[in-house]
């Protein structure tokens, strides 16, 4: 039985490092392609380590200004912090309406909203993109982040079931102290709901920053073009230097994976916790 059971553990994690190696091996390559020299890339081919590694290809694109990845990387900065910001903010106050409020059709309209979860998204592109265009704001900022911004159904949903599951007692307390409902949702409810609100914003900067059809829809050159936007297009533009492109590409995970590490125990207090309850 002991034997048996050391056959499962050693199977278990032969398939979770086959499954590792699966997933890190694009990035990987990504990675050792964008340290080559297009010389040594088609020389030596895509598997081969660089040797010796070099910068150049991520110095022409933070350099260059045109074709480069500086305006982009600042449109989707701006873009992610204004959708971010206004998602959290009407998140989080709808979540708590629905959560803790009484009101005339409160359910009803909760379970209508979180039904259009169900839409897939590319079925309201071409709708908000006729909206958008006949109110003039067809390759502006604006047209990049007002779908968005006034909060989302899964973030009200997530936070609407743990606001429900906080205990009835504190908040009982903290309204015979004579706290309104603000106060109660700023000193209460937001603190104690702090690790699911860090893995919303998390999931908020990784969904608006890896998002690539709407702003390809909407803008239609490089004022407005995000960094998702510009490195499709540099697969064209630099066809033949693939090393370009994956340095492109390199850049462009860079702001997640720190996020993640920055963040990566808060985002595992927020999946116990909604484990357990």
């Amino acid at each position: 039985m002991h034997a048996r059971r050391l056959l499962g553990y050693a199977a278990t994690y032969a398939i979770l490092a086959i499954a590792a190696l699966l997933t890190l091996a694009p990035f990987a390559l990504s990675v050792l392609t964008a340290l080559k020299s297009p010389r040594q890339f088609v020389q030596d081919g895509p598997l081969a380590l660089p040797a010796p590694p070099t910068l150049e290809n991520f110095q022409a694109l933070l350099t260059t200004d045109a074709g480069g990845l500086i305006a982009p990387i600042a449109v989707t900065l701006q873009m992610v912090a204004v959708i971010l910001i206004g998602q959290m903010v009407f998140s989080v106050l709808a979540a708590y309406a629905f959560a803790l409020l009484r009101f005339p059709g409160r359910d009803l309209l909760f379970w209508v909203y979180v039904a259009t979860l169900m839409v897939p998204q590319v079925v309201v592109v071409v709708p908000l993109y006729l909206m958008l265009t006949q109110a003039g704001m067809r390759d502006t900022f604006w047209a990049l982040v007002l779908p968005f911004v006034l909060g989302s159904p899964y973030a009200i949903f997530l936070l609407r079931e743990n606001f429900r599951a906080m205990p009835g007692e504190l908040m009982d307390a903290m309204r015979l102290d004579g706290a309104g409902t603000l106060r109660l949702l700023w000193n209460l409810v937001i603190p104690l709901n702090r690790p699911i609100i860090i893995t919303l914003v998390l999931i908020t900067v990784v969904t608006h920053w890896n998002s690539f059809m709407w702003p390809l829809v909407i803008t239609s050159g490089p004022p407005w073009q995000t960094i998702t936007v510009a490195t499709s297009g540099m697969q064209s533009q630099y066809n033949s230097n693939w090393t370009m492109v994956m340095a492109a590409t390199t850049i462009a995970m860079i702001p997640l994976v720190v996020l993640f590490i920055i963040f990566q125990r808060q985002l595992t207090r927020s999946i116990g916790a909604g484990a357990l309850r």
